[in-house]
């Protein structure tokens, strides 16, 4: 960590609290905006930390870190936060499709990290690492704690309203935002902070997003939410993934006594419309049955106050270059992927990390060099695929099967359950879980699991009697038609994520 000087740390303090001008004006006080603004203050960086509110936040999503990000935030040095808020730790995913289980456990790793069995099978012998599941609101806390206890940073509590672009240069200088000053219901007033760079990390439903990237999210379902409480999970300290008739459904415990369940729910499905019952109706007679037995009832209680779960919309948004003159959107507002697998806060703290490190001051002394910033902010464009690329193309794959809706998906669906059955599990959860970079073992296990989709698809096609035979020339239609989905599935999704 970089220090200052007493005097200098202290005229640089007087600087942001009296004039509000810093090394780095970060709009945000979220996961992103949390980690970029330590890792920066860390090099010694002047950082103004921006929120709208600082009153601890209530989501749905954003509870579970993989073991990928858990690393990365330790790297952080805020390995800490997930102390004292009843985290969980989460060893990997219970698949259970059908009413039949898969056990999943993140793979043992080698001295150097790496994972031994990832091309195929799974390893018995290695430590294990570890994720952790929460309260998103306790760990948020956390985060802007450790930003307040901060000598480099300095958080306002002010809702940030436009960007401040140079007279003679198109160059944002800083935002534009209005401070509630004399408590809640005082006076709003404009105020203005500046920045040699600006981040804006504002979110799912950043205001900046339209005006920096031109691009929007795509929904195509909402994760409705309850909160179960004192439930039995079929496996202790496991992620569950429930695969059947309904959209599928998560459980994962977010603390001592409560377990978090996520209904997806697709847009314009018949199953909710208003006729059958809207959302709740849904839940009720169709995702609820199919859960565990031991999860039904404590699913029904918390279904029982009468009103429309909370939700969020489950959004996809490839990442995009962007074109540096002093300001940089990430987090959420700059990328997106369904949050079936829970690799948002990954892709985050290993974005922080990133970014931290391409613009640490030992490479970019001043951050008013422009050449020197365009250069890093493409280089991080670049080389966060390694992982990015990894986990938005398995969130958005997984989740295209997992919700099957015509013949090819659902052979493919069944595919990987077996895949998984069979014991090819490894590689696959160790890229789920953040743990490995390499975009080629992806691409390897999801076409191993497209053509055990085939093989279990010609069998059952032609049988086992004297007249399968005959059946052949269906099957290998029907093999050319899974090969084919399985390509439309992955190929468009890596195409974006490589070279948008």
């Amino acid at each position: 960590m970089a220090t200052a000087s007493p005097s200098a740390a202290g005229d640089a303090r007087t600087r942001r609290e009296t004039y509000h001008e810093a090394d780095v004006v970060v709009v945000g006080a979220g996961v992103f905006g949390c980690a970029i603004a330590y890792a920066l203050a860390n090099q010694g960086r002047s950082v103004l930390l921006l929120e709208r509110w600082m009153k601890e936040p209530d989501r749905i999503v954003g509870e579970l870190l993989q073991p990928g990000g858990l690393a990365a935030l330790k790297k952080l040095g805020l390995g800490h936060c997930v102390d004292g808020i009843d985290a969980v730790p989460c060893r990997g995913y219970n698949v259970i499709y059908r009413g039949e289980p898969s056990l999943i456990p993140y793979p043992p790793v080698d001295d150097s990290g790496d994972v031994p069995f990832k091309w195929s099978g799974s390893g018995k012998d290695g430590k294990r690492p570890e994720g952790r599941s929460f309260h998103h609101g306790r760990f948020i806390a956390q985060l802007r704690r450790a930003c307040l206890a901060h000598e480099n940073i300095t958080v306002v509590e002010t809702e940030v309203l436009n960007t401040v672009r140079g007279e003679y240069a198109d160059r944002v200088l800083g935002v534009e935002s209005r401070t509630t000053v004399g408590g809640e219901a005082g006076e709003k007033k404009r105020d203005y902070f500046f920045g040699h760079l600006t981040i804006i990390a504002d979110g799912y439903l950043s205001r900046f997003r339209k005006q920096l990237l031109g691009s929007d999210p795509v929904v195509k379902s909402k994760f409705y939410a309850l909160e179960l409480i004192d439930c039995a999970l079929p496996q202790e300290h496991f992620g569950h993934v429930i695969i059947g008739d309904a959209s599928p459904v998560l459980l994962y415990q977010i603390g001592a006594r409560e377990t978090r369940a996520l209904f997806d729910v697709p847009q314009g499905i018949p199953e909710a419309a208003p006729a059958a019952g809207g959302v709740r109706g849904y839940i009720k007679n169709v995702a609820i049955p199919a859960l565990p037995a031991s999860v039904r009832a404590s699913a029904e209680r918390a279904l029982g106050d009468g009103k429309i779960p909370r939700s969020m919309p489950n959004s996809w948004l490839p990442p995009s270059k962007q074109t540096f003159n002093g300001v940089v959107l990430l987090g959420d507002a700059f990328n997106m992927r369904h949050p079936l697998t829970g690799g948002g806060m990954t892709v985050a703290f290993n974005d922080a990390l990133l970014l931290a490190e391409l613009i640490h001051p030992s490479r970019v002394r001043n951050l008013e060099d422009a050449r020197a910033m365009r250069a890093a902010v493409d280089a991080f464009y670049w080389r966060r695929k390694a992982l990015t690329s990894i986990i938005n193309v398995l969130a958005q794959a997984l989740y295209t099967l997992f919700a099957a809706d015509d013949r090819q998906l659902r052979a493919l669906q069944l595919g990987c359950f077996e895949y998984f059955r069979r014991g090819m599990t490894d590689g696959p959860c160790a890229l789920l879980g953040g743990i490995l970079q390499q975009p080629s073992v992806l691409a390897y296990h999801f076409f191993s699991v497209a053509f055990v989709a085939i093989w279990l698809n010609s069998c059952a096609v032609m049988g086992s009697g004297p007249l399968g035979l005959l059946k052949l020339p269906l099957a290998i239609v029907d093999a050319g038609l899974i090969l084919w989905k399985a390509s439309c599935v992955f190929l468009p999704l890596l195409w974006r994520e490589g070279f948008r």
